[in-house]
């Protein structure tokens, strides 16, 4: 078989697994109760049908064991085991009509009679076939011991059952009271029949009630997936951009939760579109307004065709300022872009995390002293992590150099590096303007800034801690702030130590 034979095969499996009826709810709902109504049903159908079979077999087996135990007691008294010659009219009478008693019971029940004596042989036999023949069997010695037994063959329709005739009178203790053995075979066919009666009846009662129960198995089927129904269709509404109203289904517990989660996502895409929306607001602001501020130095340069030099190289500074800050906007605007688009491509390495960060503020001591801002690291442990070290180093310098930006003079930066047994912990404090309340939930937004214009004169483009939340995302960590208004602020990083165990949870 040609590999493209295999594939189209396994599609075609992948295709008819997919659309097998069995995964849909109704239908599965339908079954459970279709077995759940109508195998209990014909269980105990069944149940009732072989109960009755052994109920009448052993009444059965009581009805004739009672009479069979009256004919032994009748054999007993006409000594119709002994082996009498006479030819008197009393013993032939006696015998005759004891023969004739027997033939009776043997016609009543369908069956055969057979006495045997205490030398096990035949004394007498309804059929006529083993009259004097020797019959020993299992059940015919046990029964000269004392023992009645039954059985009852089904397949060939006959009870078969032993009875002992017992002497009981006082002179007859010393040979043993045991004297022959009736075994006595009946037929089951009157049993049979109103088995089959039974049957008719319990397959009728059977048939209607598989009629109820698939009847209430489509109605309880269609209402307990009608919920699922109303949610599928809403979300269709949404998705057609008919309505982007939250939905309600308070149903089941299982739609309530279905339906929150899928209200969260609603929530989550408004707000996605409205930052995507806010995003190219603020993309289209902050790029015009570089382009608006050159414009307008360059037409101030034309308007003045005998302008002074002095003035010329001022105007031109200024434009080449604003070309500059558009620069890093784009700049900034690329590297997001960046992260967003290679999220998968991660490059971990196990790294040390002291001498990365000792690296990164070798870097920026030179900044920190020309704002005369202190910059201290405190080192609790030794910490080895797997991470990408590119997206790593630009969360560290990104948050070190805003602190060291946005401080005071003759501030402080402190840097602390620890860790556990699952992560290792970054934070940044210093003694900075600090953030409002208001804004804490907002700074890692795209473009936002507290204070625009302290922003724009330190070169702010409103996308570094955006930048820096990304890459901390993809490590799997966390990005926590607190600040005091005037007093400072502090960045806590949290990123696990082993980045595929984080990734699988």
């Amino acid at each position: 078989m040609t590999g493209y034979a295999m594939e189209t095969k396994r599609n075609v499996l992948e295709l008819l697994r997919q659309r097998m009826p069995l995964k849909s709810l109704r239908l599965q709902i339908f079954l459970i109760v279709l077995v759940m109504g109508i195998v209990p049903g014909y269980i105990v159908g069944a149940g009732i049908v072989q109960n009755y079979e052994d109920r009448a077999v052993e009444n059965r087996i009581a009805t004739v064991q009672s009479q069979l135990k009256i004919v032994a007691n009748h054999l007993i008294s006409n000594d119709y085991l002994a082996n009498y010659r006479s030819e008197e009219q009393v013993y032939r009478t006696t015998r005759e009509v004891t023969n004739a008693e027997l033939e009776m019971l043997s016609n009543l029940y369908e069956g055969r009679v057979i006495i045997i004596g205490s030398n096990f042989k035949v004394v007498k036999d309804t059929y006529g076939i083993s009259e004097g023949k020797i019959m020993i069997s299992e059940e015919v010695i046990k029964c000269f011991r004392g023992e009645n037994i039954s059985h009852y063959d089904p397949e060939h329709g006959y009870i078969e059952m032993t009875t002992p005739i017992t002497d009981t009178t006082a002179n007859a203790a010393s040979d043993g009271n045991v004297k022959g053995v009736m075994l006595t075979s009946i037929s089951n066919s009157s049993i049979v029949r109103m088995m089959e009666v039974l049957q008719r009846r319990v397959i009728i009662i059977e048939t209607l009630l598989a009629l109820v129960v698939v009847t209430l198995a489509i109605v309880v089927s269609v209402m307990m997936t009608r919920p699922f129904n109303r949610i599928t269709e809403a979300i269709k509404d949404v998705t057609a951009g008919y309505t982007d109203e939250s939905i309600s289904v308070p149903d089941y517990v299982e739609t309530i939760h279905i339906v929150e989660a899928f209200n969260q996502l609603l929530r989550r895409m408004r707000t996605l579109d409205q930052s995507r929306q806010d995003f190219v607001a603020n993309v289209s602001h902050e790029l015009k307004t570089p382009m608006t501020s050159m414009k307008v130095l360059a037409d101030a340069l034309l308007a003045q065709s005998d302008a002074p030099s002095e003035l010329y190289h001022e105007f031109m500074e200024d434009i080449v300022s604003e070309i500059d800050r558009e620069n890093r906007i784009i700049t900034d605007l690329l590297a997001l872009v960046k992260l967003d688009k290679n999220s998968k491509e991660m490059k971990i390495v196990s790294l040390n995390i002291n001498d990365l960060v000792e690296l990164i503020l070798k870097r920026l001591r030179p900044i920190a002293r020309k704002k005369d801002v202190e910059l201290v690291f405190e080192s609790m442990r030794a910490v080895t992590a797997e991470v990408d070290e590119i997206k790593m180093t630009l969360v560290m310098t990104n948050l070190v150099e805003n602190a060291i930006k946005y401080n005071k003079d003759h501030g402080w930066v402190k840097v602390l590096l620890d860790a556990d047994h699952q992560f290792f912990t970054f934070q940044v404090s210093d003694s900075g303007i600090g953030i409002p309340e208001s804004a804490l939930e907002h700074i890692c937004e795209r473009f936002y800034r507290v204070d625009k214009s302290h922003s724009r004169e330190i070169g702010g483009t409103g996308l570094g801690l955006a930048i820096t939340k990304s890459a901390v995302l993809q490590h799997r960590g966390t990005l926590t702030v607190e600040s005091v208004e005037g007093e400072g602020t502090t960045f806590v990083v949290k990123i696990p130590l082993n980045y595929i165990a984080a990734e699988k949870v």
